[in-house]
């Protein structure tokens, strides 16, 4: 039987040499391993209230939109800069090189809704970072962040945990 695992393919040195690239398109173009990665996104979180899920850009909007109409809840996009027409509020963070912001609407979430955050990949926990001060700036009170894939060494992890966030990931892959 296979595993989510099975449907990531790796493309090596893309966008340039010496990464190992991890593929989800495989998993989403394939329709048992699309409804899996979904339904394990959401099984730590059953029987837990969430009022709404944001999904990080750009694949996690893909994730984001599937795990929101499991829940018959609400999806807010955290966009990159510039993306999103009305008013936003922005969180700058570090990426391997260099600067990244990213925007939520003002009005997408409500004080004291609950929230699940989800991605595609966890790697050194920037992106979600970030998107975790949006959603608390806004009053949301996050229940947790929901990856397909987690890269350990990279530290994103560790990192949103000591952010106190509940953090699953469906599998691991060693190395960038």
């Amino acid at each position: 039987m296979k595993t989510v695992k099975d449907y990531i393919r790796t493309i090596v040195d893309f966008p340039h040499e010496g990464i190992m690239f991890r593929d989800v398109t495989t998993l989403f173009a394939d329709p048992r391993g699309f409804r899996m990665a979904v339904d394990q996104m959401l099984h730590p979180f059953a029987g837990q209230r969430i009022d709404k899920v944001v999904g990080l850009e750009a694949r996690g909007f893909i994730l984001g939109g599937a795990i929101a109409h499991q829940l018959g809840t609400g999806f807010v996009p955290v966009r990159k800069k510039g993306k999103l027409p009305g008013r936003t509020i922005s969180a700058e963070y570090t990426l391997e090189y260099g600067e990244a912001i990213v925007e939520i609407h003002e009005d997408a979430i409500a004080a004291g809704e609950t929230i699940l955050i989800v991605d595609d990949l966890l790697a050194t926990g920037g992106t979600a970072a970030a998107g975790i001060d949006l959603v608390e700036r806004l009053g949301g009170k996050i229940i947790g962040c929901a990856f397909i894939i987690d890269l350990p060494e990279l530290g994103g992890r560790k990192k949103l945990e000591k952010l106190g966030m509940d953090v699953h990931a469906l599998c691991a892959f060693e190395g960038a």
